[in-house]
């Protein structure tokens, strides 16, 4: 299974949906970089993404983005490829 990454805050309701999508599928081991706690890292996500809202989740190098698009890899039956492509 990939390495999953996802940058979050403590009171994001996206940040909880995007977990349990990526729990449902098998996936045991997620980064979790607290932005609301750490402002270092919330600069680092915004220079990496250039986006300034959580979640920011990456599958392996592969920046997936928000929670409606980890939501829509599912739909269109391509987030398990990209979960075991890149592990």
């Amino acid at each position: 299974m990939a390495k999953v990454l996802m940058y979050s805050s403590s009171v994001c309701p996206f940040c909880v949906r995007a977990e349990q999508l990526l729990v449902r599928k098998g996936v045991t081991d997620i980064e979790k970089v607290r932005i609301d706690t750490d402002p270092a890292r919330r600069d680092e996500m915004m220079e990496r993404t250039g986006r300034r809202t959580v979640p920011q989740i990456y599958i392996g190098q592969t920046h997936v983005g928000g929670c409606d698009e980890l939501y829509a890899l599912e739909q269109q039956g391509r987030l398990d490829t990209l979960l075991q492509a890149a592990s």
